[in-house]
């Protein structure tokens, strides 16, 4: 299904021509229908020849609801353009074709209504259409001229909105869903029930969804689905809808409420914008209304210059770059500026010559979001953070850009980090010589890092080691301070007498305790076995070559014989080469050489 909005002056035959085409009435309420005039919005349905089904929004042309007509034609993807043959051009066919513009509506049609009236005038209406739409996509949209008190027209007009449809950009399917209400009611037995345009998107039965308006910000439950008037298990974009919702009163809900996938969209209540249609900021109050899906929600304009501004929202909506958007301001004339977003996560200005500095930067900025300046702008953002935002991850990362596990992050901020870490490191290790190296906590706080799990990456980028916790240079052998003599010292003796383990007393003499020897371990420079036994790493390697000289198998008091050593370090020594699988026990007795 495809959704199609009308547009055009008050009076000019859009609803006749809705319920010609469908057979359906589109106003809906008794005062329409009294005064004879579109007051909010309608909806109709109907099947094209091709076998297409297409929706209508009849919006009201009346200057007094442009409000409700702006609620219509936000979420609708193409437009069906009415001007009346015997009337022409009209003021609110302006409001109407600058909102179009203004909200990127870039499909649709050009339909002459009441051509029975007027047949003569046709072409000239048709020409004096095609003018005032100049600068807009539907300048060059196929035209029909149409009758709907006679019927003349009517095939070619559904021909014609085949051809358009057919034509159109497919929505996207796995896009996040984002439903901008624009009715919601009670129904005895299915409870609360909330209708609108799906964009994008799919929904399913039992979909959890994110319900966001004025006076409500929680989780619901998708209960049941209509299209086209039939219960359906799922809905993909685009099409009407009607979402049978649990978890959610319908006194909760009205018109510019809006349902969303979880955790998929950024909500923001200040964004910077540039003029896309209309007119541009020279002359846009402080005080305005920010039209955005069924949405309207009063705003503080803060004006940088014609093309940008500052929009100050009452409230948060779910933004990304590159959404368009409707200001209006009111006084003596409405005065309709089409502007599309820059920034959602915008920076304070709260120091002197922000404005102009932010100026700068705005009028650089792409409007699709460039990613190579949003993350130098920040410095470092997670990929799900600028997703939401509506800047995807490339496939190919630009050179200046570094990925840090779920984080994006300028290649030179990398750098920085890598230089203040080792310098940090090599400080700390400097100072404390037996220390098993920098703690983690304070290596983040020394980088100021926005989250801990980029300090992994860092440690690697930066060729350093970390275990347990600690972070140390992975060189190996460095200056132990006041116990590096009596290290070196004992690394002597063990070098000439390779399985001599020192006693007790000697390591006191040497002025070794576990600290002093936990601290040459980690540099690889002593082993240490249990029961206190220290040794030189090589010793392992060393005693295979004397235990492969004896008859296999062997016991321990041969291998304490042909190491030259006591039981005291042959028992654990040999518990080592176990463990490392180069021996390997036979019986309670005996062990033997792994081949």
């Amino acid at each position: 299904m495809y959704v199609v909005a009308t547009a055009g002056h008050v009076d000019h035959g859009k609803s006749t021509l809705v319920r010609a085409l469908t057979g359906t009435e589109p106003d809906r309420w008794d005062e329409e229908h009294r005064r004879g005039l579109t007051i909010d919005l309608g909806f109709a349905a109907t099947t094209l020849p091709s076998g297409q089904d297409v929706s209508f929004v009849d919006v009201p042309g009346h200057e007094r609801f442009l409000g409700n007509m702006l609620s219509g034609l936000g979420p609708a993807p193409v437009v069906c353009f009415v001007v009346a043959a015997d009337q022409g051009w009209q003021a609110q066919s302006s409001d109407h074709r600058d909102a179009a513009a203004a909200l990127g509506i870039d499909t649709g049609l050009i339909v002459i209504t009441r051509a029975d009236l007027a047949p003569d005038r046709v072409p000239d209406v048709l020409e004096q259409v095609r003018e005032e739409l100049a600068g807009t996509s539907l300048r060059a949209a196929p035209a029909v001229a149409v009758s709907a008190a006679t019927g003349e027209g009517l095939d070619h007009l559904r021909t014609a909105l085949d051809d358009v449809l057919s034509a159109a950009e497919t929505p996207a399917e796995d896009e996040p869903v984002r439903l901008w209400a624009d009715r919601a009611f009670s129904l005895r037995g299915a409870g609360t029930v909330v209708t609108g345009t799906l964009a994008a998107g799919r929904l399913e039965r039992e979909q959890r969804l994110h319900l966001l308006g004025e006076d409500v910000d929680a989780p619901v439950t998708v209960r049941g689905l209509q299209s086209h008037g039939k219960d359906v298990p799922s809905v993909r974009a685009a099409n009407r809808v009607a979402i049978n919702l649990r978890g959610v009163s319908a006194e909760q809900l009205g018109r510019g409420h809006v349902l969303l996938t979880p955790e998929d969209w950024h909500l923001t209540d200040t964004l910077d914008v540039r003029h896309a249609s209309g007119q541009d900021f020279s002359q846009t109050p402080q005080s305005v209304t920010v039209h955005v899906g069924t949405a309207a929600v009063s705003a503080r304009c803060r004006r940088f210059d014609e093309a940008h501004a500052r929009l100050t929202l009452s409230r948060p909506l779910p933004l990304q770059v590159g959404d368009r958007l409707l200001v209006r301001s009111s006084g003596r004339r409405t005065v309709l500026t089409g502007a599309q977003v820059l920034d959602v996560d915008v920076p304070p200005l709260t120091r002197r010559g922000d404005g102009a500095r932010r100026t700068r930067t705005l009028s650089q900025m792409s409007i699709a979001g460039d990613l190579r300046d949003e993350v130098r702008r920040r410095c470092v953002v997670t990929v799900e953070s600028l997703r939401q935002m509506g800047i995807p991850e490339p496939d190919t990362l630009p050179a200046a850009v570094r990925r840090l596990g779920a984080w994006l992050v300028d290649a030179e901020q990398v750098g920085t980090w890598v230089g203040q870490l080792r310098t940090a490191t090599e400080t700390h290790l400097c100072e404390h010589p037996l220390s098993a190296g920098l703690s983690q906590g304070a290596a983040a706080d020394a980088l100021n890092l926005p989250d801990h799990s980029l300090l992994g990456p860092i440690i690697g980028e930066a060729g350093l080691h970390q275990s347990s916790g600690r972070i140390s240079t992975a060189d190996g052998h460095r200056d132990l301070g006041a116990a590096e003599g009596s290290v070196s010292a004992l690394e002597e003796e063990l070098n000439n007498r390779p399985f001599s383990a020192p006693e007790a007393h000697r390591l006191t003499q040497l002025g070794l305790s576990d600290r002093e020897l936990a601290a040459a371990e980690r540099q690889g420079r002593l082993l240490r076995l249990p029961g206190g036994v220290v040794l030189l790493p090589s010793s392992p390697a060393r005693a295979m070559r004397e235990l492969s000289s004896l008859e296999q198998p062997f016991t321990v008091s041969a291998a304490r014989q042909v190491l030259g050593t006591s039981r005291r370090t042959a028992v654990p020594l040999l518990g080592h080469l176990d463990r490392r699988g180069w021996t390997r026990r036979v019986d309670s007795a005996l062990r033997e050489i792994v081949s």
